[in-house]
């Protein structure tokens, strides 16, 4: 990944506009809006600066840069007990420092995930095998096999398997909670 897209994704993560970084700084606008296109180089000093402002080290920007996973293997998987439910299996460890969450999840008949709380957020669910029962909030929303589920998690909600064969799901949550 080349630097000023480096630059470019810690300042939106960072909920922040080319302007405020700029000033941050001590730099201008156009200026950052530069770096991030990768239209001029930038001086060690800048650079330095510009992290400064997003409350990141220098270290280890240039060591997320150079290490960052991409494919994840079967065996990368964490797989974490959850009472009252057969397989619950993490795809990406470590994703609570990302944007989304993406879980492997695998119900047997009867079981059901935690009720969970209205949280920020929103969850997408596609089912790879069996029958689910989606609760949200009063509602009772039915799905079968390579039929998916997209929410806004403002209300109380939880699947349940009420079929007679095992349920899997991949679940991805924004941002991760578990």
């Amino acid at each position: 990944m080349k630097i000023g897209e480096r630059i470019r994704n810690l300042r939106q993560s960072s909920n922040l506009t080319q302007e405020e970084l700029a000033e941050r700084a001590n730099l201008t606008k156009g200026f950052i809006s530069q770096i991030e296109r990768d239209l001029t180089s930038i001086s060690l000093d800048s650079l330095i600066q510009i992290l400064e402002a997003l409350d990141e080290n220098i270290s280890d920007f240039f060591r997320d840069a150079s290490e960052e996973k991409i494919v994840y293997r079967e065996k990368d998987r964490v797989t974490i007990e959850k009472e009252k439910i057969k397989k619950f299996e993490l795809l990406v460890p470590g994703s609570t420092n990302r944007r989304l969450e993406p879980i492997l999840l695998t119900l047997r008949k009867g079981e059901a995930t935690p009720k969970e709380k209205p949280h920020e957020g929103e969850e997408f669910g596609l089912v790879l095998r069996g029958r689910i029962n989606l609760r949200f909030g009063k509602e009772i929303l039915k799905l079968k096999k390579w039929e998916c589920f997209y929410l806004s998690a403002e209300k109380e909600h939880w699947l349940h398997n009420g079929s007679s064969k095992e349920a899997v799901i991949l679940w991805i949550s924004s941002p991760p909670s578990f």
